[in-house]
């Protein structure tokens, strides 16, 4: 690879290492908070008989949504996250502080709608605010009316006036519910996509040099899907709710200091603990979920590292040490998760413990004051539950504060770079535009480091003139600096000193959009967006017509293979182009890169994935189109560029040779005539090599079914099919080989229980702990309207009774702080378990899967890592936190039941009619937002990947200067999401506005219905408290277990993709064991008669009954048109994939009678594409014994692949060294493959696959890697 390559890139880890940390602590933060919020909602609800906490809009929903859209490393890269971290590294505080925007900021990018919605929803939110103290005033008042010395005729007039009040607040909360949920979450939705579009759009037009030292394609998909979620949530819903949570504080406080001040004042000493425990608990529990999202991200790079290298795992039988790297990296993340569990449970027991004990000191302070200073008991319950509803606003105001802090923290890198000014800006509008340019370039004294590499200069007083109209070939060994040349005139970067010229002018002073659009690029790794084939070839030109894409495609002999295609022009290349081989991909690049029309071209290793036949017919095609052009050739293959006008050589970034090539060969020793020697050096040992293997021996094309193989003379062969033979055969009968839609079956709940069987003993006793924790509940309605009843008593039994209920507020307070721990602790046990073993049970499943299965997109290394890390933790939806509740809120069910109806069956009856009301609206809504918000993931997933394209091929957006053009259709895959964010905003308004009606419509019906019982003399005013307090804990119970119906549905829906894999049987096992071995093997290879198609690809037959004998220790090399099926016969070797028809032979046995893992054991598989794992040198090295080579053995091979050498000086690296990941740029292509090479001798191989693998790489490199195999090879 070019330098381009070859130098030292970022480590990807540690670029977004600080950024995946702030993430994940904002997540988890939210989490956290939402948890200690439900624990102190539900002690307020039952006192006040306040609104159940899943009908509450920012925290039933908004809150879970920064979760969902971050879930686990699939929002992100899998595996980016992990690479840098060390174990056990946190954020810390200051740095979080250090690395966030102000709030306000936040709203910079708001227009005049957006903060005329603020504004209503601001005011929106202070009404809604304040209705809760007035409540609270309105309760007082019906406590008052009952407990009063009143007639029962008074009695019934004075609550139907108080039930009359509740309507009216009821119609209030509505309409102000339903303005500051919609205007808020309209708002946030706005700008969050202006944020998106502009992140995306700042990204597009800083220097190739942001990418290299900054960021990386992750960071930047991981910012965008991921932290535009954060942002939106501290900017949306959320600041609602914390504006209505203030307003509620200060009206409590306002309400209570007016009721009784004395009281409040005693009160306000329960607030210090409350909020000190609140936020200790939130913090340590921040850090634990921080742990375990850090611990679960390294098993996430084991599952992408496995996935996608599944060849090399397959090919070198690594799926057991897949296995047990990844089952050793979920353990760390068990640990992490159970410690988090019991800090939950500690935290919340101890929040409910102070809960209890301010419940008391009011009550004993409250009959103090009853006795001496005159307050009545209407007065002292008012100011109870004031101050309750003050302090607990404030305390809900939490995750609100969390996903602020979030929102801050995400948006910081964002705004950054948002607001950074790039050093070559390409969207500039300044500069020299000409009528035209000749092409004249010319380099002037260069002096040029790479940004990553200060203090290794490339070029110093670097010189080359370029005469317009002229073809110059640059060539010279690996890391010389000829591709830097190629960045330095298409201006990625700028020279330190020195001036690069075009027809004279500084490269700086041309407009620079203008000047690329006179250059076309053609690199070495052809780049393809995900969209068709004549969508990635119209990137050339802006509007360019159908018939300039196919005449463009003709001339770089496209159209041929293009028209085979089942969509022709239509078809999709798929991500990065991976429905397409390397030949056919460079081709479409350089049809593309002929469709600009350029002056000046450049060629960067552009026929270097070509056959032979298509690199001659290609090249013909280029060297029409070079005609009158200025052209820059870089190439490796010293035959391609003969015919150049000029031939530089550069040799460690100096220029030591230039002249035609007749002129540079007449100097015998000169740089150029050294390289040329060097080349016909290696073709002669090639030779020799072939004339050893006899070429392609018993290879035959020939259709006849008459055809006879001589197994006696096999040095000749007949080719009765022309060598331009058809690269796919169209089929026009059904396909056999199509893969049935494997739709997810539901899975049923006992299986899932069955998976937890070895855990049922720690299920029985945290359910026992959890039964206790939820009966606590409805017997605080029987305190609550106890204490009630006893502030109208007499003052001698006023004394002795509030004593008594006052203290069992502080025992069942002390019952709740033992048994809430307990249950917490070991669900989570259970539930951690039963995620690591499906995790463990799913991932062996899929690294034993046929390599087809990998073929299709769904099962990608990103599909799968996000339904490993998300869909596993879903499932425990089913168990671990939310079996806990359900266990919990059902013996609060039972239990408030009983009272209930225990106190007054009639009551009891009509408030069950009414309240199912609100359920059924509360699960309407619900319902709808969670279909709405599942289309939106799926479609930003769509933007996603144009992100994802465009910024991991930055350098030919920017060579193209396509930025608008990928901005348009990021924005036109926004345009759903966006409608679907506002119709989901006004649907919730309207939601959330209606239940807060029906809400406080119930009250004022049950408490009617109440009052006319006591007229009837049917009931007395304590139990009417008691029902309705009973029912109310009932209530809240199911409704908080309802909010668990869409969290359950997803489990259900997890579950059934996760099944689906662990259901599938996969058609080429190698974890199993039957088949035969053989005790010596000589490698005798035959295929007889072998029909095979991909199975993505059905309508393209690869193979038409292909007949080929390839004898023991020879070599046979496999030689066509690009696509013909050469890597085919590889795969079919290995049994990656198994022919249609017809059998392939290992000494005379069927491959597929052989024990798998033993057969691919018997083989060494070298590709074009060298896969390394993050892992060390020494360990990549090793994995070619299954680890277990000596250190002698693992020296030897390196020796033997030409790779001891760089690595124990070359880099300053050792065999301890990490290598970054498989897609590192920190090694150049070259050194891959040596590495790759020292893999396959480490384990003597009968059969060895060598798949294009010198086809990338420089002479140099080549020659040393050829000699390197003479021995291994022959044998």
């Amino acid at each position: 690879m070019h330098e381009l390559g070859g130098k030292e890139q970022p480590y990807e880890g540690e670029q977004s290492r600080e950024h995946t940390a702030r993430r994940a602590s904002s997540i988890a933060q939210s989490r956290g908070g939402e948890r200690f919020v439900s624990a102190e909602a539900r002690i307020f609800d039952a006192a006040t008989a306040a609104m159940p906490e899943s009908w509450r809009p920012a925290e039933a929903n908004a809150s879970s949504q920064p979760a969902a859209g971050t879930s686990g490393p699939s929002a992100q890269s899998p595996g980016n996250d992990a690479k840098g971290r060390a174990a056990g590294e946190t954020p810390g505080a200051a740095e979080a502080a250090a690395t966030r925007v102000p709030f306000h900021k936040l709203f910079a990018f708001a227009d005049s709608t957006d903060v005329a919605l603020m504004l209503l929803g601001a005011l929106g939110a202070v009404a809604n605010g304040a209705a809760m103290p007035f409540m609270t005033v309105l309760f007082g008042n019906l406590i008052d009316a009952f407990g009063g010395a009143l007639s029962i005729h008074d009695v019934v007039n004075r609550v139907s006036m108080v039930s009359l009040d509740f309507v009216y607040l009821a119609i209030a909360s509505a309409v102000a519910s339903f303005v500051q949920v919609t205007c808020w979450m309209i708002t946030g939705e706005r700008q969050a996509a202006r944020i998106r579009n502009l992140y995306l759009k700042t990204i597009l037009r800083q220097e190739i040099a942001f990418f290299d030292k900054y960021t990386s394609t992750g960071e930047v998909v991981g910012r965008m899907s991921g932290d535009t979620v954060l942002i939106q949530d501290a900017m949306g819903e959320k600041v609602g709710k914390f504006i209505q949570l203030v307003v509620t504080f200060f009206g409590g406080f306002i309400v209570a200091f007016a009721q009784g001040w004395l009281l409040t004042l005693v009160m306000m000493a329960t607030i210090p603990p409350l909020v000190v425990a609140g936020a200790v608990m939130s913090n340590v529990v921040t850090k634990m979920a921080s742990l375990g999202q850090a611990a679960y991200a390294e098993s996430s790079v084991v599952v992408e590292q496995t996935i996608g290298s599944i060849r090399t795992v397959a090919s070198f039988t690594g799926e057991k040490r897949a296995v047990e790297k990844y089952n050793k990296s979920l353990k760390s993340a068990y640990k992490s998760s159970v410690r988090e569990g019991l800090a939950t449970g500690l935290g919340m027991g101890t929040v409910m413990l102070l809960l209890f004990c301010g419940y008391s000191l009011g009550i004993w302070s409250g009959a103090k004051l009853i006795l001496e200073k005159g307050y009545t008991g209407a007065k002292v319950m008012n100011v109870i539950f004031a101050v309750l509803t003050g302090s607990l606003a404030l305390g809900q105001a939490s995750p609100s504060m969390k996903a602020f802090a979030g929102g801050q923290a995400a948006a910081y890198k964002m705004f950054e770079t948002i607001n950074r000014a790039p050093e070559i800006d390409a969207y500039s509008t300044t500069g020299r535009k000409l009528e035209d340019i000749r092409g004249e370039i010319e380099f002037r004294d260069v002096h040029f480091s790479y940004p990553t590499r200060p203090d290794e200069p490339i070029f110093r007083g670097f010189s080359l003139a370029i005469p317009s109209g002229t073809t110059i070939a640059l060539v010279g060994q690996s890391g010389s600096g000829k591709s830097t040349v190629i960045s330095l005139i298409e201006r990625f970067y700028d020279p330190q000193l020195g001036d690069v010229l075009i027809d004279g002018v500084n490269l700086k002073e041309f407009q620079l959009r203008w000047i690329r659009s006179k250059i076309g690029l053609v690199s070495q790794e052809p780049v393809l967006f995900a969209a068709s084939i004549k969508e990635n070839i119209a990137y050339g030109k802006a509007s360019a017509t159908d018939q300039e894409v196919r005449a463009a495609a003709e001339l770089a002999n496209a159209a041929k293979f293009i028209d085979k295609m089942p969509q022709g022009f239509d078809t999709s290349v798929g991500e990065h182009g991976t429905q397409l081989s390397g030949g056919q991909k460079q081709r479409i690049a350089i049809a593309r890169a002929i469709l600009k029309d350029p002056r000046i071209l450049l060629l960067d290793e552009a026929t270097s994935a070509l056959d032979a036949e298509s690199e001659r017919i290609v090249q013909e095609a280029l060297d029409r189109v070079m005609s009158n052009r200025t052209t820059v050739i870089v190439a490796h293959r010293l035959s391609t560029v003969r015919n150049a006008d000029t031939i530089a050589v550069i040799h460690q970034g100096t220029l030591v040779e230039k002249g035609p090539h007749n002129e540079l060969l007449r100097d015998p020793e000169g740089a150029y005539s050294q390289l040329i020697k060097l080349q016909e050096a290696n073709q002669q040992n090639n030779r020799k090599g072939d004339g050893n293997a006899r070429l392609g021996k018993q290879m035959s094309m020939n259709k006849s079914a008459s055809r006879r193989l001589s197994r006696d003379n096999s040095s000749h062969h007949s080719f009765s099919v022309p060598f331009g033979m058809p690269l796919g055969i169209e089929i026009q009968d059904g396909s056999s080989n199509k893969l049935c839609d494997e739709m997810p079956q539901e899975v049923p709940l006992s299986r899932l229980a069955s998976l937890n069987k070895p855990e049922i003993p720690v299920l029985v006793l945290g359910s026992i702990a959890s039964v206790i924790s939820g009966v606590i509940f409805p017997i605080f309605a029987i305190l609550l309207s106890n204490v009630i009843k006893a502030f109208y008593e007499p003052p001698h039994l006023l004394r002795r009774d509030s004593q008594f209920w006052a203290s069992m507020f502080l025992v069942f307070g002390a019952v709740y702080f033992l048994s809430l721990p307990v249950s917490s602790y070991l669900f989570s046990i259970a539930g951690c378990r039963l995620i690591r073993r499906i995790r463990l049970m799913t991932f062996e499943k899929v690294v034993n899967m046929e390599v087809e299965w990998f073929d299709h997109p769904e099962n990608s290394s990103g599909a799968i890592g996000a339904r490993l890390s998300a869909d596993a933790a879903k499932v425990r939806g089913l168990v671990g936190d939310a079996l806990q509740l359900v266990v919990q809120n059902s013996s609060t069910l039972v239990a408030g039941l009983v009272i209930a109806f225990v106190s007054n069956w009639e009551l009891s009856l009509i408030i069950l009619a009414l309240i199912p009301l609100i359920g059924l609206n509360g699960w309407i809504q619900m319902k709808f937002i969670q279909g709405f918000s599942a289309d939106s993931k799926m479609m930003y997933e769509e933007a996603s990947q144009v992100a994802n394209d465009a910024v991991s091929s930055i350098r030919t957006v920017a060579s193209f200067s396509a930025e608008e053009k990928v901005m348009d259709l990021y924005k036109k895959k926004c345009e759903g999401p966006l409608r679907t964010g506002i119709r989901t905003g006004i649907i919730s308004g309207i939601g959330f506005g209606v239940s807060f009606f029906l809400l406080f419509g119930v009250y004022a019906a049950s408490f009617y219905a109440g009052a006319r019982l006591v007229e009837d003399r049917k009931t007395t005013f304590p139990k009417v408290f008691r029902v309705f307090l009973a029912l109310a804990m009932a209530a809240i119970g199911v409704s908080q277990s309802s909010t668990l119906t869409s969290d359950s549905s997803k489990a259900k829906s997890a579950a059934s993709s996760i099944f689906a894999i662990v259901d599938r049987k996969s058609r080429i096992d190698p974890s199993e064991d039957a088949g035969v071995t053989a005790e010596t093997l000589r490698g005798n290879i035959e295929f007889q008669h072998v029909s095979f198609r991909y199975p993505t690809r059905p309508d393209v037959q690869i193979f038409r009954d292909l007949c080929l004998t390839i004898h023991a220790g020879k070599t046979v090399a496999l030689v066509g048109e690009s696509g013909s099926g050469k890597s085919t016969a590889i795969s079919l070797l290995q049994r990656f994939y198994d022919p249609d028809v017809g059998h392939i032979l290992l000494d005379g046995v069927d491959i597929r009678k052989f024990q798998l893992r033993w057969l691919r054991q018997q083989m060494g598989l070298v590709s074009q594409e060298p896969a390394l794992f993050n892992d060390t040198i020494r360990a990549n090295i090793a994995y070619g014994k299954d680890g277990q080579a000596t250190e002698s053995e693992i020296v030897s091979a390196a020796q033997l692949a030409n790779a001891h050498k760089f690595i124990s000086s070359a880099l300053q690296v050792s065999f301890s060294n990490l290598i970054a990941s498989r897609d590192s740029l920190s090694m150049q292509s070259a050194r891959h493959q040596n590495l790759l090479l020292s893999e396959v001798p480490t384990w003597e191989k009968k059969c060895r696959d060598m798949t294009q693998w010198l086809e990338s790489v420089e002479l140099s490199c080549q020659e040393g890697r050829s000699s390197a195999w003479p021995s291994p090879v022959r044998s």
